[in-house]
C-alpha cells in the first residue's frame, strides 16, 4: 500500500508526528512508499524529511494508508482509504460522532492508536508518559502563577509553560535548579508544607512524577497525609508526594465488605463510593492521571469544590492539573479542556463559571488535551519508534477482504473500529451514540 502521512490540521498547537525522518527512512529501505504531507508547523520540518530521502508533498491523494495524530477534519477524508490515528470515538464522544459518520459514509476503514492493545487489554503505544512530563511542567508554573497572582514569592514563580523551553532536557535542568532553591530553605512559611497529590501509577503518572522528582521531594502515604499537612514545623527544603491508587479512592458499599480491584473494575460505581474528598483539604496540587469513564465514582466532585471554597475560604488546594482531561469527568470542575495557549483557567464554585488566567475565587485548572504536543520532538520520536514495528503489517494486509478474514496481528486487529465504513463487531455499540 502507498503510505501517507497527513498534516494536523485540528489545532495549530499540534505539532507532533506519527514517524520521525529517520524512522521513515528506515521504512523506505524496506522497500515501503511513503510521502509525507508538508506542513509549516511540525516539530520535524519539511526540510529534515527531504534530507532523510522522503518525498514531502502538499496532498495524500495518491495513498492507501494514511497515518496521523489527532481527529480528522470532516471534509478532509478520501473515500475507501485506511486511515490510523486517535480518534476519540470509543466512548461516544459526541463531538466526534459526525467525524465517524463522515468515514462511515465514505467507506473509510479507521484503526486507532488508542485501540491497539495485548490480550491484558493493556495500551501498547501511547504518549502517556510525554503527556505526564508535560503536565506536571505546566502544573508546577500554574502553581507559581497563581502564588504571585496572591502576592506569595516562591522558586516556582521562575518555571516557564513546557512548551516554552527548548526541548526536555532544557526543562529537567530548570525545574533541578528550582529545587536548588528549594533546598536551601525556598519554602514560603505561608505556602508550608507543600504536598503534591497524584492519583494513578501507570505510564502518565511515571512521566509526571519523573519531573516531580526532580525537586527535593519527600513522599509519603495517603495515611500521613493529615499529619504531614499540620506540622507547619517541618523544614521548609522540600515537599511532599502522595500517590493515590484506587484503594485509596473508593471503598466499597457493603457493610464489612474488602476493597476487591478486579471487582472494582467489574462493577464500578454501583459497588463502590467516592472516599477520595476528604484528602482535598491538606493537597496543595493535585495532578490527576488516571483513566475515567461513566462506570467509575468521580474522583473530584462540584460538591466538595463547593465546600473547600465556601464563603470566600482559601484552602490550600491552589491548582488541580488534570492531565487525563475528561471535561465534566474524574474532576468534574474540569469543565473545558484547553490549549497550549490559553492553559489554565479558574473555576469559580459559587456559580460555576470560569476565568481564563489564575485570578480568582476558586481552583486553577490546568486541562491542556494534547499536552504531548509541548514536547512535540521527544514524544514523537518514542511514538515513531515503537508505530514503525506495526508499519508492515498494516500496509500489507488486504483491507477489501471481510473484516473476519482480515489478516492483522491480534492487536492490530482490535483496533479496527471500521472496516470499509461498517462499524466492527466490537464496536457496534457506537450505533446508539450516532
Amino acid at each position: 500500500m502507498k503510505i501517507g502521512i497527513r498534516k494536523e490540521d485540528k489545532s495549530v498547537w499540534e505539532r507532533r508526528v506519527p514517524f520521525v525522518p529517520e524512522d521513515l527512512k528506515a521504512l523506505k529501505a524496506k522497500g515501503l512508499d511513503v510521502v509525507v504531507q508538508s506542513s509549516p508547523v511540525r516539530a520535524f520540518e519539511d526540510e529534515e524529511f527531504r534530507a532523510a530521502g522522503i518525498p514531502v508533498r502538499d496532498n495524500l491523494e495518491d495513498r492507501d494508508l494514511i497515518f496521523g495524530i489527532k481527529e480528522v477534519p470532516k471534509e478532509a477524508f478520501l473515500e475507501g482509504r485506511v486511515y490510523v490515528f486517535f480518534a476519540h470515538v470509543i466512548k461516544g464522544q459526541p463531538y466526534n460522532m459526525p467525524m465517524l459518520k463522515t468515514m462511515m459514509e465514505k467507506g473509510v476503514t479507521l484503526i486507532d492508536y488508542e485501540r491497539i492493545v495485548d490480550d491484558e487489554n493493556r495500551r501498547l503505544i501511547f504518549f502517556g508518559r510525554h503527556a505526564g512530563l508535560a503536565g506536571m511542567v505546566n502544573s508546577l508554573w500554574a502553581f507559581g502563577k497563581r502564588l504571585t497572582a496572591e502576592g506569595i514569592e516562591s522558586p516556582f514563580a521562575d518555571l516557564k509553560q513546557a512548551k516554552d523551553y527548548r526541548d526536555l532536557d532544557e526543562i529537567k535542568a530548570h525545574v533541578t535548579a528550582v529545587g536548588s532553591t528549594i533546598r536551601g530553605g525556598g519554602i514560603p512559611a505561608v505556602i508550608h508544607p507543600i504536598i503534591v497529590g497524584i492519583t494513578g501509577y501507570g505510564n502518565v503518572s511515571a512521566g509526571a512524577q519523573e519531573i516531580l522528582n526532580l525537586l527535593p521531594v519527600v513522599e509519603i502515604s495517603p495515611e500521613a497525609l493529615g499529619r504531614t499537612a499540620a506540622d507547619v514545623a517541618s523544614p521548609r527544603d522540600r515537599i511532599y508526594k502522595v500517590v493515590f491508587k484506587e484503594h485509596h479512592c473508593v471503598s466499597p458499599k457493603a457493610a464489612g465488605a474488602v476493597f476487591d480491584l478486579q471487582d472494582y473494575y467489574r462493577r464500578g460505581k454501583d459497588a463502590y463510593d467516592n472516599v477520595f474528598e476528604p484528602y482535598l483539604e491538606n493537597l496543595t496540587l493535585l495532578v490527576n492521571c488516571v483513566y475515567w469513564d461513566e462506570r467509575y465514582p468521580r474522583l473530584v466532585t462540584l460538591e466538595a469544590i463547593n465546600r473547600l471554597w465556601v464563603a470566600g475560604e482559601q484552602p490550600k488546594l491552589r491548582v488541580i492539573g488534570d492531565i487525563s482531561c475528561d471535561p465534566g469527568g474524574s474532576i468534574q470542575c474540569t469543565v473545558d479542556a484547553t490549549d497550549p495557549g490559553e492553559p489554565v483557567y479558574v473555576y469559580a464554585p459559587e456559580n460555576g463559571t470560569t476565568a481564563k488566567g489564575v485570578i480568582g475565587h476558586g481552583p486553577v485548572i490546568m486541562a491542556v488535551d494534547i499536552l504531548p504536543t509541548e514536547i512535540p520532538r521527544e514524544s514523537s520520536v518514542y511514538f515513531s519508534s515503537v508505530l514503525r514495528g506495526m508499519v508492515e503489517s498494516l500496509a500489507g494486509a488486504d483491507y477489501n477482504a471481510s473484516y473476519a478474514a482480515l489478516d492483522l496481528p491480534s492487536e492490530l486487529k482490535r483496533a479496527v473500529i471500521l472496516h470499509r465504513g461498517r462499524l466492527t463487531p466490537d464496536y457496534e455499540y457506537l450505533y446508539k451514540y450516532l
